[in-house]
């Protein structure tokens, strides 16, 4: 997964390179080395874009399905798994286990916490991303005074590029949740057992 990620990421600044580039020459403007594009509002702007829609999803994914519903829940009215009980932890549990208190808590929430934060960081590259492309476009068009990040974020532009994304993410996760219920993909870990009853809520 990680390396079709970094294939992909070389693939998308090798394209939008290209095409930022068509647009500086539609205004008479230099064209950018690839090196140098990599620094622009462009890039970053449409990396951070989709990374800040895939990682609210994920996070999302991982604290509703912490309850009850889908292929991936716990069943239903179990609070706990009995390996979650920090009775059962042995001299090789994490430390945070062994310590009790906040640490616990910290960690018991830790995938979801470090999720959201991803969601956070890359919510503020899109937003300084976003406000460099802007400003680039708004002065090769018109010369425009250049906005602030905090004008940039009350603007319907950056609203609509985070409503596009989000939309279809959200869409596509609850889509498998609910096929969850009534379909089945066999050896698939996000689907239950061919022979589960629907009523059932994890596999």
């Amino acid at each position: 997964m990680l390396g079709a990620f970094l294939v992909f990421l070389l693939l998308q600044s090798v394209f939008g390179w290209q095409v930022h580039n068509e647009e500086l020459s539609q205004y008479g403007a230099a064209p950018l080395s690839w090196w140098a594009y990599l620094g622009t509002g462009h890039f970053a702007e449409a990396v951070f874009e989709n990374w800040k829609s895939e990682f609210l999803q994920m996070g999302g994914y991982v604290l509703l399905t912490a309850y009850q519903g889908s292929a991936e829940s716990k069943p239903e009215g179990e609070t706990d798994r009995p390996d979650d009980n920090r009775d059962h932890a042995g001299p090789d549990a994490p430390w945070p286990v062994r310590a009790g208190g906040l640490p616990l808590v910290v960690y018991r929430n830790s995938l979801a916490i470090a999720l959201l934060m991803i969601f956070a960081g890359s919510f503020l590259g899109h937003l300084f991303g976003g406000v460099a492309a802007y400003n680039q476009e708004q002065a090769l068009e018109s010369g425009a005074a250049p906005i602030s990040a905090g004008q940039f974020l009350g603007t319907s532009d950056f609203w609509f590029q985070s409503m596009q994304n989000w939309q279809s993410e959200f869409l596509a996760v609850g889509v498998l949740i609910l096929l969850s219920i009534v379909l089945r993909q066999h050896a698939s870990p996000e689907s239950k057992p061919v022979t589960a009853p629907h009523a059932q809520t994890s596999a």
